[in-house]
């Protein structure tokens, strides 16, 4: 007489089984925080495992053994990764000298425009100072802070090895490693074929779509510099595709270079210029491009990816914020290509019952 209806019996086993899930998931950030040290390095080489096996195993192809060719693809990075980092960390020591006249010529322009206001000239000295004071140390933390925070980071030779230690072997033994990772998982073949071939391929689909978002919006900037007049454009153009791997904040990072570059070497009528231009290549611009790209390659909406990408921000960090969105389509994905596999087993089954229905007639017996 009393017991619960249906509905509510239901909507309360769903609201424990949702209870388990935050659980567990909490259970797991919390050991992959206290272990991160391991965690993201193979997370890294996972990432980077998936995205260049492609190439390796072209070189396969090629007659070339699977050990040198995984050794020349990681030579490759490493020297794509140093270039980069040369290119911008010499821009900005060319850079600073000008950046540091250039705010020091503004700090006069603005005293000089005070004292002609009227305002007491002790009090402009007094903000002249310390507007310089400021503009010094900002300067120098711009030039410390990256060399400040990698030498801060005591694990960071030891978080490198393990990228490239894990990195190697997952561009060398991927395919032996996603074969025991399927097995482990004790899920049907098919099935553990199937779940694995999504993360893969949504893995390397968002990487080709963030390829070309990035690609488009360093091409854009690089042309506004040029036109502006700015120096160092291959660097900005650098910095731009670079950055644009990092979601969202990857695009103030760059910005603030640029502006910053254009400043030095132009004055506040080419920083304002690259702000624009900036503004344009990583937002009105961008979003033509970004829904094909992300489109094509994740079949989610850019909207689902904005919002997956700053939910596992915050709930992983950096890493988050990476493989949030690929890890969400391949599980879309993976929901989709199930509930298909099991309407093609269903079919299969009533065609192998002779196709009789509930309503059908008994075959006549043979005899």
């Amino acid at each position: 007489m009393f017991g619960a209806p249906d509905w509510l019996r239901n909507a309360g086993t769903s609201a424990w089984f949702l209870v388990g899930i935050a659980i567990l998931l909490l259970a797991l950030v919390w050991l992959a925080s206290l272990t991160e040290v391991i965690v993201v390095p193979v997370i890294v080489a996972c990432i980077i495992g998936s995205v260049g096996s492609p190439l390796v195993s072209r070189l396969n192809r090629w007659r070339v053994p699977r050990s040198i060719g995984t050794a020349l693809v990681m030579l490759l990075l490493v020297l794509i990764g140093a270039a980069c980092a040369v290119m911008v960390v010499n821009g900005i020591v060319k850079e600073v000298p000008d950046i540091s006249q250039d705010l020091n010529q503004a700090t006069d322009d603005l005293s000089q425009f005070l004292a002609d206001k009227g305002v007491d000239q002790e009090q402009i000295d007094k903000a002249k100072e310390g507007a310089k004071q400021g503009a010094a140390s900002s300067i120098g933390t711009l030039l410390q802070g990256f060399a400040s925070g990698i030498s801060g980071l005591s694990s960071a030779l030891f978080f490198l090895a393990m990228v490239l230690l894990s990195s190697f072997f997952m561009l060398k033994d991927g395919p032996v490693i996603r074969a025991w990772a399927e097995r482990a998982t004790s899920l049907p073949p098919p099935v553990a074929r199937l779940v694995s071939g999504h993360v893969i391929s949504s893995l390397r689909g968002y990487f080709a779509g963030v390829t070309i978002v990035a690609a488009f919006s360093a091409v854009i900037v690089m042309i506004g510099a040029l036109i502006i007049g700015v120096p160092l454009v291959a660097t900005i153009g650098v910095v731009t595709f670079v950055a644009g791997y990092v979601p969202y904040l990857g695009a103030w990072v760059a910005g603030i270079f640029t502006v910053l570059l254009a400043y030095g070497s132009g004055g506040t009528d080419a920083a304002l210029g690259m702000a624009v231009v900036q503004l344009l290549a990583n937002g009105a611009l961008q979003q033509m491009i970004q829904p094909f790209a992300m489109g094509s390659t994740l079949g989610i909406h850019p909207l689902a990816v904005l919002v997956v990408t700053i939910a596992g921000g915050a709930l992983f960090g950096s890493i988050g914020l990476i493989i949030a969105a690929p890890l969400v389509a391949a599980a879309s994905g993976i929901v989709r290509d199930l509930k298909a596999l099991e309407a093609k087993e269903a079919g299969t089954d009533g065609q192998a019952d002779g196709g009789a229905g509930p309503g059908a007639e008994p075959t006549a017996s043979p005899t």
